[in-house]
């Protein structure tokens, strides 16, 4: 197997894995109901009696994400959108370079408030990595945007 070949296989694979990724993220964030702010309140208030900070820590920052009313929907759409354009050729580029954010972000989650879920730690490092690869393997592309 030549070099090329690799190359195609492993951006192809690449991006079946996060643009799937993506896309089950988006929807998920349509799926998912919120719950009330008194809810929320008191499940934090038994998690701060029960002294467990990791996991009073996720419950409010990610119901504070879906709190505000506008982030969840609009993270689900970005997730979405640029989870289909990474299956075309043309948008591929703009869609790796405008998912850098939202998986460094996804990985930074579950490096600093759930770093006992190694599997899940794992899976988000590799998608944060599979992204950085996408755009590796676009480099020549990249390099043109800053030709004068």
């Amino acid at each position: 197997m030549n070099i090329k070949k690799i190359k195609n296989l492993v951006s192809v694979m690449g991006i079946i894995f996060l643009g799937g990724f993506m896309v089950k993220g988006g929807i998920n964030k349509f799926l998912s109901t919120s719950k009330s702010s008194h809810e929320i309140i008191e499940r934090a208030q038994d998690l701060l009696n029960s002294d467990e900070e990791e996991k009073l820590k996720k419950t409010l920052y990610i119901n504070g994400l879906k709190q505000t009313g506008f982030f969840w929907p609009l993270l689900g759409i970005c997730e979405l959108l640029f989870g289909l354009l990474l299956f075309l050729p043309n948008t591929r580029l703009f869609s790796a370079l405008m998912l850098v954010p939202i998986t460094l972000q996804i990985f930074l989650f579950h490096l600093f408030l759930e770093s006992d879920e190694i599997s899940e730690l794992i899976l988000t490092l590799g998608l944060f990595l599979t992204n950085l690869i996408i755009i590796y393997l676009k480099k020549s592309t990249f390099l043109k945007l800053f030709e004068t």
